[in-house]
């Protein structure tokens, strides 16, 4: 049976048994009437217990969305202002143009950002000559310099090599040719001295001769004492002197260096200083040439045009309040949301789950979908993810805790599917194959005790059962009936019954059971679990009897004739909603 055939036949069967829960159960004529009466429905209101199989479905409901959805927003850093913009609702391929954006005052700070650049780059190009030049002079000043330390360098070899050497000799010669002379003089005026006693000379050639002498002693004196100053006083003063020539060369080219090099810096510096402003033109200019690309919005992918004024505020839209849609003229903020491309060819379901039942959905469930738009085309896909964290019911149900599970459909695209368009589904957990099985309003509890009504001669017995799997109608029987019994549909009257569990039973299982205390509780645990997966009590069918009569019944203790017995009721409670993504089923 196909998912579409199964809920074509649940909605039958429920409507069957409203139907026969709505004959009349009798027209006066005292209780044997009722009794004939109850006899005719109780055979239409049985059902064979027999093997068969049964898929587990889980109805949730939720709203569909595009798989992949792109946000085109204003990225001007400028005032914006739509010239052109494509109708929303339109279906639009890659690379159509959806919105055009207004370019004069962009084109008008591209022309003055132009200029910028070309006077930036004269005052880079003069910045990098003025360093060149500055190099060069460098250099020439440095030659020079070097020039001048060598010659103070060669001075000084040349003075200590030659002119020391030379003077010393020369002082060394002077002072030894005047002793040479002195011992000559004195010769000649010893000899003198006799030839005047002698009347040889005559006494002026004799003084002559003494005043010679004399002037020979000075001259020895005077060589000794040229000599002496010369050693003592004169080369240490030639000596300073052609060292202080050279440090001062030398210290004159350090002064060369350290001027040329704080110069160079001011110079690199100048030179930075005019590249980086260039370089911040050139980017400016970069920037509004991308700024004007900004100003033509195009499609990045096939898709549905929404503007984001349709969509609520809470998703990211503008939607609420006075808002209204863009047109020609409207002026948008820098990074404004404008339109929402979502690609409808490919659509997701955002199903919510209950926190009970999250669990029990796993990545590759098949799902069967109807959108409220499109309430007879069934949509098929399988479950992708399921949210790791629970969404809270909000202000309006703060208990309440969902699971998002993510569907991929298989939709064809010619369905005009949209998202945010919402949708009830059916998410297949499992099917139990060859089982016994009956319809889940046959499933009646009292605390932790579930039981069925079980055809014996004329009337009905009370069974205890165990159950297994359920789904929205049939619910598994591990224990307790065997295939060929009848069990009954719906709530017997109290003359129906025949035998009835011993109420030792419900007081052992009320004993063993925390959480019942004695008092009637209960309900079947998440669809497709086990007995032991619910929560320690027994599983039973979701929801109440579908029939009118057993849908009365199972909410109060007395209602039609002889009430409910020991106080059982169908097990479950009313049927859920859909919507709720709850596991109560029909």
């Amino acid at each position: 049976m196909s998912r579409t055939e199964h809920t074509v036949f649940r909605f039958l069967a429920v409507g069957c048994a409203a139907v026969i829960a709505a004959v009349p159960v009798g027209c006066g004529g005292g209780a044997s009437g009722d009794e004939a009466a109850a006899r005719t429905l109780a055979a239409r209101d049985l059902h064979t217990v027999e093997k068969g199989s049964f898929d587990m479905v889980l109805p949730v409901s939720g709203e569909l969305a595009a798989q992949q959805q792109v946000e085109l927003r204003n990225k001007l850093e400028t005032r914006a202002v739509i010239t052109e913009i494509a109708p929303e609702g339109t279906r639009v391929s890659k690379g159509d143009v959806l919105v055009r954006l207004a370019q004069e005052e962009i084109l008008d700070k591209i022309k003055d950002a132009k200029d910028k650049v070309n006077t930036t780059n004269s005052a880079a190009v003069a910045a990098q000559q003025a360093l060149a030049i500055k190099q060069g002079e460098k250099q020439s000043e440095l030659d020079k310099a070097d020039v001048a330390v060598k010659i103070a360098e060669l001075a000084l070899q040349g003075w200590l090599e030659g002119e020391v050497v030379n003077k010393r000799q020369t002082l060394s010669l002077a002072k030894e040719t005047a002793g040479i002379n002195l011992d000559r003089l004195k010769g000649r005026f010893e000899e003198s001295a006799k030839l005047v006693q002698q009347g040889y000379i005559a006494k002026d050639e004799f003084e002559k001769d003494r005043i010679a002498m004399i002037e020979a002693e000075a001259k020895v004196k005077q060589a000794a004492l040229d000599l002496e100053v010369y050693e003592k006083y004169t080369y240490f003063q030639d000596e300073a002197k052609k060292k202080s020539d050279l440090d001062q060369a030398r210290a004159e080219r350090s002064r060369v260096e350290e001027k040329f090099n704080a110069e160079l810096v001011k110079a690199q510096a100048d030179l930075e200083s005019a590249n980086f402003q260039l370089a911040s033109a050139k980017d400016r200019l970069q920037n509004l040439e991308t700024q004007i690309s900004y100003t033509t919005l195009t499609a990045p992918i096939d898709g549905l045009i929404v503007y984001a004024t349709s969509i609520d505020s809470s998703n990211g839209g503008r939607g609420g309040g006075d808002a209204q849609p863009p047109q020609v003229g409207t002026e948008l903020k820098p990074n404004e949301l404008v339109i929402l491309l979502p690609d409808t060819s490919r659509m997701v379901a955002n199903l919510k789950v209950s926190e009970a039942l999250s669990g029990r959905i796993k990545p590759g469930q098949r799902v069967t979908l109807f959108s409220d738009a499109l309430p007879n085309q069934p949509v098929s896909g399988s479950v992708t993810t399921v949210s790791v964290l629970a969404a809270s019911g909000g202000w309006r149900d703060p208990n309440r805790r969902e699971y998002t599970v993510k569907t991929a459909l298989e939709a064809d695209p010619s369905m005009g599917l949209k998202p945010a368009m919402r949708c009830k589904a059916e998410i297949l957990l499992g099917r139990v194959e060859d089982a016994l099985n009956i319809p889940v309003q046959a499933i009646f509890r009292q605390g932790p005790v579930a039981f069925v009504y079980v055809q014996e001669g004329e009337g009905f017995a009370q069974r205890q059962v165990e159950l297994g799997r359920a789904s929205e109608l049939n619910i598994e029987l591990t224990k307790g009936v065997a295939a060929g019994d009848r069990v009954l549909l719906r709530e017997p009257k109290s003359f129906e019954i025949t035998s009835k569990l011993d109420p030792s039973v419900f007081e052992m299982a009320n004993a063993s059971a925390p959480g019942f205390g004695g008092a009637p509780a209960g309900g079947r645990p998440p669809m497709g679990a086990s007995p032991a997966e619910g929560g320690g009590a027994p599983a039973a069918g979701a929801g109440g009897p579908p029939s009118g009569e057993g849908r009365r019944r199972g909410g109060g203790g007395g209602g039609g004739a002889g009430g409910r017995p020991e106080g059982a009721r169908p097990a479950g409670g009313p049927p859920a909603n859909p919507s709720s993504g709850a596991a109560a089923a029909n």
